[in-house]
């Protein structure tokens, strides 16, 4: 049943996923517990109830559902939606997310471990961690991973993988991800320097809205070295 409140979901029927949701939470299923919590954080064929949405993310943790694991991190990370702001609480759910192949829990992981926020600062295994991410396809974890390379934190610092990573942000559309390749470009690390990709690269992160890259631009326009 699970499947065709899924697909059902996928479809945008919502009061027929929510329906089966319901039944199959009330019988203590921790996938369809975590997928009504978010109905509910949502507003999706229901009012927005952020107390449902708690107690049903809540119900599929304890059962190490890896998703409600995440999504309850997020609610602690930031202190949402009336939940008590708990960076240590926030990490060790993630880390458990993390554990569980979630990608963007690990990306988070990985950050917090980064900047010891929740945990004890720890770049090597941010670092780990931010590989895992991007193993996985997460564009803000290969970002990340290349900041590493490029600054030697946790890690040897390498040009090559640095590009690689950056690459790989840039190619999947991240604008930080844009905004630093142009920078690599522009520098010559790693690659071979080449000020039109920098600027092409630039430019493109500020139409993403990035701010340093929109700065940049602006400069150069209000130098005239730009026109558009």
């Amino acid at each position: 049943m699970i499947e065709k409140a899924n697909e059902a979901y996928n479809k945008k029927d919502f009061t027929t996923a929510f329906e089966i949701y319901a039944k199959l939470a009330s019988e203590g299923n921790a996938d369809a517990q975590t997928s009504l919590g978010y109905m509910y954080q949502n507003g999706q064929a229901c009012e927005i109830d952020k107390q449902k949405a708690f107690k049903y993310y809540e119900l599929g943790a304890e059962q190490k559902q890896a998703y409600a694991l995440f999504n309850l991190a997020i609610l602690y990370m930031n202190g949402l939606d009336g939940v008590e702001h708990d960076q240590f609480k926030a990490h060790d759910l993630h880390l458990q997310a993390a554990e569980r192949e979630v990608p963007p829990a690990m990306y988070e992981v990985a950050l917090m471990l980064e900047r010891g926020l929740g945990c004890v600062q720890n770049y090597s295994e941010a670092a780990f961690w931010y590989e895992e991410g991007a193993k996985r396809g997460h564009f803000e974890s290969f970002n990340n991973l290349g900041v590493l390379y490029k600054d030697g934190h946790g890690v040897d610092t390498d040009r090559d993988r640095c590009f690689l990573c950056f690459k790989k942000a840039a190619d999947g559309g991240l604008a930080e991800g844009i905004y630093n390749l142009g920078q690599l470009y522009d520098q010559g690390y790693g690659c071979e320097i080449d000020h039109d990709k920098a600027l092409d690269l630039c430019r493109k992160a500020a139409y993403k809205g990035h701010a340093k890259a929109k700065e940049i631009i602006k400069g150069l326009q209000e130098d005239a070295k730009i026109v558009f």
